[in-house]
């Protein structure tokens, strides 16, 4: 733990030698920067970005690059990147509208994890990126995405665009005949990054509001 007590680098020290008069020692300036810039390693080592982090719950992914690169626009059309959200803590879901079962837990336990961090949820951003853009259309996912969170954040793009995220992030995903239309099957992690865009933290599914919330929690104060 980093001393409480402030730096000040205008004290002159004082040092006492026996059989001396007292001597004061003023830094000089390459002392003293070299010195801060030391301290300030010291409080960014357990956020490095090959740094474990303790998260009790999720993955710690501090060590993989993805996601780094997508492109999509959202319901306005504004082109958006991870960039876009730098500042925030962006937590990026795939999955698609009629999706039965996962991808309406997936942004409903989001919601509540949001609820469950007081204050500090409104440093996180969800970001729902559409798998299925031949029936996602932008006014479509865009309403469906508020319904849960009046803040949350659809993405879309043509097939090729999606396609070339889900890579980016390594996301599974393919259609499955059902009857005459069709589902989809998907990856289903949610992908956390700091507010420097860095990935952290990736959420399985299978966790609760509490477990995500608890993780979040630690991302925040750590980094």
């Amino acid at each position: 733990m980093v001393n409480s007590r402030p730096l000040n680098v205008s004290e002159p020290t004082r040092l006492t030698l026996q059989g001396t008069q007292d001597m004061t020692y003023q830094p000089t300036r390459r002392e003293v920067v070299t010195g801060l810039s030391l301290l300030s390693l010291g409080l960014l080592t357990g956020c490095g970005n090959s740094n474990a982090l303790p998260f009790k719950h999720g993955k710690d992914m501090s060590n993989e690059i993805v996601g780094r690169n997508f492109r999509l626009k959202d319901a306005q059309g504004n082109v958006k990147t991870l960039s876009s959200f730098r500042g925030l803590m962006p937590m990026i879901f795939f999955g698609f509208t009629q999706c039965p079962a996962i991808c309406p837990t997936a942004l409903a336990r989001a919601a509540q994890i949001r609820k469950l961090m007081g204050e500090e949820g409104k440093t996180l951003q969800v970001v729902f990126i559409t798998l299925d853009p031949e029936r996602d259309t932008p006014e479509v996912i865009d309403a469906y995405v508020k319904a849960f969170d009046p803040t949350f954040v659809a993405l879309s793009g043509t097939l090729e665009e999606t396609a070339a995220a889900a890579k980016e992030f390594g996301v599974f995903f393919e259609k499955v005949p059902l009857g005459d239309t069709y589902t989809i099957s998907h990856t289903a992690t949610s992908y956390v990054y700091d507010t420097r865009g860095v990935l952290r933290l990736g959420l399985s599914h299978r966790l609760s509001a509490q477990q995500c919330t608890e993780d979040l929690l630690t991302l925040m104060e750590v980094c």
